[in-house]
């Protein structure tokens, strides 16, 4: 008896990758919105798929609300290489900063959703943390190369700093104040020339 090939994983098809590109920007809204009890139905129905489709995609609820937090981290880490092929690494790397204030901002607004799923968020947490990191100390690397950057700066101090500075107090003005503090950090951190 002839043994049987594995088939090769096929490639999500194109309208696939679409639709779960909407289902999870529709989700985002909807669980920032209605926290972890949003409607399904109506995510599906906003983002023009049936509900099978936002099923085959994402069996239970707690796979779409992780859906979208990965989605949402894996972005901020994805964007450290667009910001460094279109800007001077101090740039890049203080739109990296102030994009990182803006993710917590959302973070925190889809907390709620995040705390639903079963064994917490800190699960979610701990695989983004790396790719955070990653995208970070690579900014710094770069700036510090460059020479915008002072040689003794840390990543991980100026990593913390900006994480502190986007927990100082959610009154309705702390993301503008957060990303004045992200413009003193990079001030602060420039080399001495």
């Amino acid at each position: 008896m002839a043994k049987k090939r594995s088939q090769p994983a096929r490639k999500p098809r194109t309208d696939a990758l679409r639709n779960r590109e909407r289902i999870l920007e529709v989700a985002k809204k909807a669980f920032t919105r209605h926290g972890a009890e949003a409607s399904l139905d109506e995510i599906a129905k906003q983002a023009g798929v049936g509900a099978g489709t936002l099923y085959r995609h994402f069996p239970a609820r707690d796979a779409l609300i992780e859906a979208v937090y990965r989605s949402e981290v894996e972005k901020l880490a994805a964007a450290e290489h667009s910001f460094a092929a279109a800007m001077p690494p101090i740039e890049a790397l203080q739109a990296w900063m102030l994009l990182l204030v803006d993710h917590i901002a959302a973070k925190h607004i889809i907390a709620p959703a995040l705390n639903s799923i079963v064994g917490g968020p800190s699960r979610l947490y701990e695989g983004s943390r790396g790719l955070i990191q990653g995208a970070f100390d690579e900014l710094v690397k770069r700036a510090k190369k460059s020479g915008d950057l002072r040689k003794d700066l840390d990543a991980s101090d100026l990593l913390r700093a900006v994480i502190g500075v986007s927990h100082v107090g959610f009154g309705p003005d702390w993301q503008q104040s957060a990303r004045r503090l992200v413009d003193i950090l990079i001030a602060g951190s420039r080399a001495a020339k």
